[in-house]
């Protein structure tokens, strides 16, 4: 079976650091890990992603959205893909719900139009796990210890990115899993591991 997961929330919420750690506990019991995170991974993705968060660019709405599921379509067909079909197991930093959170709720573009267009791009490449950490917006933005373009914009859009990740989990409670985020890192990667073990 697919072992994708990939961890997601609000800005703040200690995704990268989890995801790390976790990874880092599945090599250590035998797993074979590939690590990426969104949007990056590829000299392509990279290269977008300094588009995407350098606080100096001002791209039009839809141009970051199909930005990032550019960067994300290349990184399924260049690694993430490729793994899974040599079944290794896959820890994202981020993933295509980020997009439906903040370009489709948080920027109105709407949910259903950005997936439509990630779904192209992504060839059936889908995380069969999403951990969602979830913390308030405010102390997300507190916690984070630089600031990107998306983040600086401040607590509104986290509210309705925030808003948006609920509304998912409800409606996906098959992929999704929702941890505290305020219950400390030892914790968090104890409950995420767990929560691999029995889906997998």
């Amino acid at each position: 079976m697919s072992r994708y997961v990939a961890f997601e929330g609000v800005d703040g919420a200690g995704k990268s650091t989890i995801a790390r750690l976790v990874a880092d506990r599945l090599m250590e019991i035998g797993h074979t890990v590939v690590h990426v995170r969104e949007p990056g991974g590829t000299r392509t993705g990279e290269a977008v992603r300094q588009i995407l968060l350098g606080t100096d660019s001002h791209p039009e709405l839809w141009a970051e959205a199909l930005l990032f599921a550019a960067a994300r379509s290349q990184l399924a067909a260049e690694i993430v893909g490729p793994a899974l079909e040599a079944d290794k197991t896959v820890v994202s930093d981020r993933c295509v719900y980020s997009s439906l959170a903040y370009q489709g709720a948080g920027r109105g573009l709407g949910m259903d139009q950005v997936r439509r267009v990630n779904e192209a791009g992504l060839q059936g490449v889908w995380p069969d796990t999403v951990i969602l950490l979830r913390v308030a917006p405010e102390r997300g933005l507190a916690r984070e210890d630089e600031a990107d373009r998306i983040s600086v914009e401040g607590i509104d859009l986290q509210v309705s990115v925030a808003s948006a990740y609920d509304q998912m989990a409800a409606a996906e409670p098959d992929r999704f899993v929702v941890i505290d985020a305020d219950l400390g890192v030892d914790e968090v990667v104890k409950r995420s591991l767990a929560a691999l073990g029995e889906r997998w």
